[in-house]
């Protein structure tokens, strides 16, 4: 980091779960960050690293550069430009970093409104969940200003494995929800094949780690194999914001007229797990509902299998 970036003050708007894994490698690095979070009590692990608490968002507005981590578009509009947001008092930050998924309108609506106050925005909507940042695996599509982007980068770099500087405007939010599109189709269809493999008498650990040791296999689909063999659906993407963000793609898909059928079926079966009861469980949660529709009543394989992200399997 050069010293210009290391003198840079950060502050975080929005410390759940996600936000939180982000800050702690903020802090780890020795950066000085300063966080809110609408639920203080989120926030108070994060001061005991070594982090500042403010008490409102326009607090944060002294600081050069403000990301955020919000659940959805009318949360990022309200939090940064409503009456009691970022920029509603005097001061304004440099830049700001949105690390959320939301729709580019609403990113362009915010991208307008920051810019009268002198504020770059930068979307850079972040791939990964908080176990994967925690392993240095999070990766995220940046757009933007390039000289934001690159006085930027040094904090960005530090939060993954590296961010990939896509062009001007919205664009980083049409990769992030291309990249949620195929991650819920490769989710479904794993899902199915896990089934068929189960009913013709084959446990789910053994198809599976025969499939993640083949060219199709990926580190995502690793990732998603402890979930499949022993049904721990306990979330790191939830069902219902899966439905959300295809909601958003397949919008985004109409208004550039791209068929997208593939998609648009996995988007009815993401309404299925909405519906079942699975909306705020790990989408995983497929695997139990194309079960169900096979009339197969599955059990936890109890097995010891790796998810791929314990710095061993690195």
């Amino acid at each position: 980091m050069t010293e210009q970036a290391d003198a840079l003050q950060l502050g975080w708007l929005g410390t759940g779960r996600m936000g939180a894994a982000m800050v702690r490698r903020l802090l780890a690095n020795g950066c000085d960050v300063t966080v809110y979070n609408r639920t203080a009590a989120k926030a108070v692990p994060l001061v005991e690293l070594g982090a500042k608490a403010v008490r409102s968002i326009p607090e944060l507005a002294e600081c050069d550069i403000v990301f955020t981590a919000l659940g959805t578009p009318a949360d990022l509009i309200s939090a940064l430009t409503g009456p009691e947001g970022l920029i509603s008092g005097g001061a304004s930050p440099k830049i700001v970093v949105d690390c959320s998924t939301v729709s580019a309108d609403a990113s362009a609506t915010v991208r307008e409104r920051l810019a009268e106050r002198g504020t770059a925005l930068l979307a850079a909507p972040v791939m990964g969940n908080p176990k994967v940042v925690e392993v240095g695996k999070m990766t995220a599509a940046v757009s933007g200003p390039q000289d934001a982007f690159e006085t930027a980068r040094p904090y960005l770099d530090m939060l993954g494995r590296g961010v990939t500087y896509v062009g001007e405007g919205e664009l980083a939010r049409i990769v992030k929800l291309c990249h949620n599109l195929f991650l819920g189709v490769v989710a479904a269809s794993m899902a199915e094949i896990t089934i068929l493999a189960q009913a013709s008498g084959i446990s789910r650990e053994a198809f599976l780690a025969c499939l993640n040791k083949s060219v199709v296999g990926s580190q995502f689909t690793q990732y998603k194999t402890p979930a499949y063999v022993n049904l721990d659906f306990e979330p790191t993407f939830t069902s219902r914001l899966l439905r959300k963000d295809f909601d958003l793609g397949l919008a985004a898909a109409r208004e550039r007229e791209v068929p997208m059928p593939v998609a648009a079926i996995v988007h009815q079966l993401i309404q299925g797990l909405v519906g079942r009861g699975y909306g705020d469980v790990d989408f995983a949660a497929f695997v139990a509902q194309e079960a169900e529709s096979a009339g197969i009543t599955l059990e936890s394989e109890h097995a010891d299998v790796s998810d791929g992200l314990d710095p061993e399997d690195s």
